[in-house]
């Protein structure tokens, strides 16, 4: 691996790094005020980023790899309860923020340095004297709900980074010639690691459209892009749009689309009707991958190579995958149809859960780390994700919900006695999150509205319960578990 994570930072100044909206910022001026910003955060511990869709995210984050900082991106929507939880857990010493933002109490406390696009004085070029930070020295603190309990820190070395976005410039054939468009937000993998850090390392170009759109798709395609990421649920609203015919011609997304060289959905599942919508309209096949937040990518269908829907390709060159059964034990071959969990070991694997040794000893079985989803694999090695080992994991809308802190924020509710929460499958989200509850007693019964929007406030707006249903009782079993599904089969 490169000592450095953004070997062509400096190779090309006038040649275009960042567009949001109208402001371009070519790699000139972004090495300028990331070099600036890390000189001025290189002592600090640890930095929180309050990761808006914007180039000061992308700059803040670049400065904070550069001065060997660990940076905590942080949700701009997040609640204050769950906001609270990780400046608690992560200990950041600072924040980077746009210069202007309001930002919530938890991180309001915390010195602050607002993140400069015109840095003043001479640009600073690093003279190579200095030494880079060693490969496994931690390089983001990501933030991840698991199925019970607060959100845990995901530690990720920069040994990860560089290796997973290499296995993805090998399986896509990514050059320092494309421009990616997305909307993806800044604070997770998907739209960080791979959506900016991914066209940084490569010396390409990102364009961020802030917010999701066919038209701001369409357009931002014909002036160039030549890569899309998204989620199923962009997708599935890309394939409306073709099938309705929209923009100021009815061809024009069919044709942004089709000129594009690659169009790539990650986080959960593709529909295969959105597939087939997507290929009869445009000719294009979708690519998807497949990796999680403590392991980065796992495995990818390949540009250059067969692209089969739904499934999720091959495994990445860096990467060990195995399939095993309920006993542990390594599933052999390929029949399409035996079902085992996924399984990864690999450079791209997190350190640890952040001050969690007990829950990262035991995410692993002899080295190898138990994903929890399941899946099959063909005879040419084709994997295709089937679900959960478990069903307290929902996938809404290109997130990775837990229930359990859902739960446990409804039952903090005054008018709630008891609550369990599933994910149903929704056309546009993927699922969609439904709340069975047990109101408490009292006069009044807490409406459905009330209900998502306390979840909206205190943990994040795409946690909101999409329904709730009350009834008397839970299903349990005798061991007192939540039957969860019987409350799937209604």
């Amino acid at each position: 691996m490169p000592a450095a994570l953004f070997p062509t930072l400096h190779q090309s100044p006038g040649k275009p790094a960042l567009r949001f909206g109208d402001l371009v910022i070519d790699y000139g001026r972004l090495a300028a005020a990331a070099h600036s910003l890390a000189l001025r955060i290189a002592d600090t511990g640890r930095v929180a980023v309050w990761a808006t869709p914007s180039p000061h995210t992308c700059v803040g984050v670049l400065a904070a790899l550069l001065a060997g900082v660990p940076a905590v991106p942080v949700n701009p929507r997040i609640g204050a309860e769950e906001l609270a939880h990780i400046v608690s857990d992560s200990t950041p010493e600072r924040v980077l923020a746009a210069p202007g933002d309001a930002l919530p109490e938890a991180l309001d406390a915390l010195p602050r340095t607002d993140v400069d696009l015109e840095p003043e004085g001479e640009p600073h070029r690093p003279d190579g004297t200095t030494s880079a930070p060693d490969e496994s020295a931690p390089a983001l603190i990501v933030y991840t709900s698991g199925t019970t309990g607060p959100p845990k820190g995901v530690v990720l070395p920069r040994r990860a980074i560089a290796g997973t976005l290499d296995d993805l410039a090998d399986a896509w054939g990514w050059t320092e010639d494309d421009v990616l468009v997305h909307a993806l937000p800044l604070f997770h993998v998907h739209g960080l690691i791979l959506g900016v850090l991914g066209p940084l390392r490569r010396g390409g170009t990102l364009r961020h459209l802030g917010r999701f759109s066919p038209e701001g798709v369409a357009g931002a395609l014909e002036e160039g892009g030549t890569m899309l990421f998204g989620v199923p649920t962009m997708y599935h609203r890309l394939a409306d749009a073709l099938d309705a015919g929209e923009g100021a011609d009815g061809g024009r997304l069919a044709a942004a689309l089709r000129g594009a060289r690659l169009l790539v959905s990650g986080s959960a599942a593709l529909p295969l009707h959105d597939h087939e919508r997507i290929t009869a309209a445009t000719g294009q096949r979708v690519v998807e991958r497949y990796g999680m937040t403590e392991t980065l990518m796992i495995t990818s269908v390949r540009a250059d190579g067969e692209r089969r829907a739904g499934t999720v390709g091959v495994p990445l060159p860096s990467v060990d995958v195995r399939l095993v059964d309920d006993d542990g034990r390594r599933i052999e071959g390929g029949d399409g149809q035996t079902v085992g969990e996924v399984q990864v070991r690999g450079p791209h694997l997190f350190v640890e859960y952040l001050h969690r040794p007990d829950a990262t000893a035991e995410a692993f079985a002899g080295g190898w780390f138990r994903t929890g989803d399941m899946a099959t694999r063909d005879a040419d090695g084709f994997y295709r994700i089937v679900g959960r080992k478990a069903t307290d994991l929902i996938k809404s809308g290109g997130y990775k919900i837990g229930a359990g802190e859902i739960e446990n924020c409804l039952v903090g509710h005054p008018g709630v006695a008891e609550a369990a929460v599933v994910g149903e499958p929704d056309p546009d989200l993927g699922e969609r999150i439904v709340a069975w509850v047990v109101p408490a007693g009292g006069p009044e019964r807490p409406d459905e509205r009330e209900l998502a929007d306390h979840v909206a406030q205190r943990l994040a707006p795409h946690k909101r319960p999409r329904a709730v249903r009350f009834v008397d009782a839970l299903p349990r079993n005798d061991m007192g578990k939540v039957v969860k599904r019987e409350l799937l089969r209604g």
